[in-house]
């Protein structure tokens, strides 16, 4: 219930920052040869002159009905538009997660397990790293030293993630999303296995003669992977933004690409329409991220 408030929210500050802008709607769906008559008249259809409460309802309602409005710069309706360009997001995102959450969960495993010692420390050194660099600068070395050398593809999208050439012009775009993740999966992965790791029922596991890495992972692994996910689910917040700069660096035709090209444009509609799709993308996942824990974790499902 508390994803309806949270809607409503987005809903009403993605109307009233676009309604900050100093670009007029009405001219820019004019064109630049209208007259002032013409720019009046449109702004009278697009409902502009009625006070912003008025204008917030209406949009409202047609929210409701599944009515985004149309681009004012392609004249396409917003749905379309958006679903030209969600898919592209959710393979960045796949490809993102796909090889950085088992990369942390790797590595925060190896680190609590070699506790103390010179592997724990270089772990947490390249975490601590990993979470200082900014999404900017790792796409920018990768499109230097590897996209500029030819190695891979870094401009646009060649095709579908399960062809040949979409899967190389994913690549560095995952990499670059996914380097600045990797690092809080497995600092959260170490501490809550240390934590996990000193239970009665490890020690319990351990006296019956089980391995040290059987208990690690088939005993105290999926309990403290429950913090683990709610990172993850806090953490998709991020990458949602991290997404945006990642797609207008490679050119990747995605949601976040299309907002920044809409808000540079003042296409209203259209960068509305991005930002409740980002919006609903994010309780999704966070919705998923609650169902998970369930399955991780019997005692919430009985709760």
């Amino acid at each position: 219930m508390i994803s309806l408030p949270v809607l409503l929210g987005v809903l009403l500050i993605g109307f009233l920052l676009l309604q900050v802008v100093p670009t007029d709607p009405a001219t820019v769906s004019a064109g630049p040869s209208a007259t002032k008559a013409d720019v009046d008249a449109i702004r009278l259809q697009m409902g502009l002159d009625r006070p912003l409460w008025i204008q917030f309802g209406g949009y409202i309602g047609r929210v409701l009905q599944l009515d985004l409005g149309r681009s004012m710069i392609s004249n396409r309706s917003v749905a379309e538009e958006i679903a030209l360009t969600l898919w592209p997001t959710v393979e960045l995102m796949l490809a993102c997660l796909i090889w950085a959450v088992p990369l942390g969960v790797l590595l925060g495993t190896l680190a609590a397990r070699r506790r103390g010692t010179l592997v724990d420390r270089f772990i947490m050194a390249l975490s601590v790293m990993g979470v200082s660099l900014p999404v900017f600068w790792v796409g920018l070395l990768l499109i230097q030293y590897v996209g500029g050398a030819g190695y891979l593809p870094f401009q646009g999208r060649n095709g579908p993630i399960w062809t040949s050439a979409g899967f190389m012009s994913v690549i560095l775009p995952a990499i670059t999303l996914g380097a600045v993740f990797v690092g809080p999966v497995a600092r959260m992965t170490r501490t809550s296995l240390l934590e996990t790791l000193g239970a009665d029922y490890v020690r319990t596991a351990r006296a019956k003669g089980a391995s040290d890495w059987r208990v690690t992972i088939r005993h105290a692994l999926r309990n403290a992977l429950i913090p683990v996910v709610t990172l993850i689910g806090l953490q998709i917040g991020f990458l949602l933004g991290g997404s945006i700069v990642t797609e207008t660096m490679f050119a990747w035709p995605g949601v976040g690409r299309m907002a920044v090209g809409a808000i540079t444009s003042s296409d209203f509609p259209l960068a509305q329409g991005a930002i409740l799709i980002l919006a609903v993308g994010f309780m999704t996942i966070n919705l998923a991220v609650d169902v998970l824990y369930a399955y991780l974790d019997p005692r919430i499902a009985r709760a």
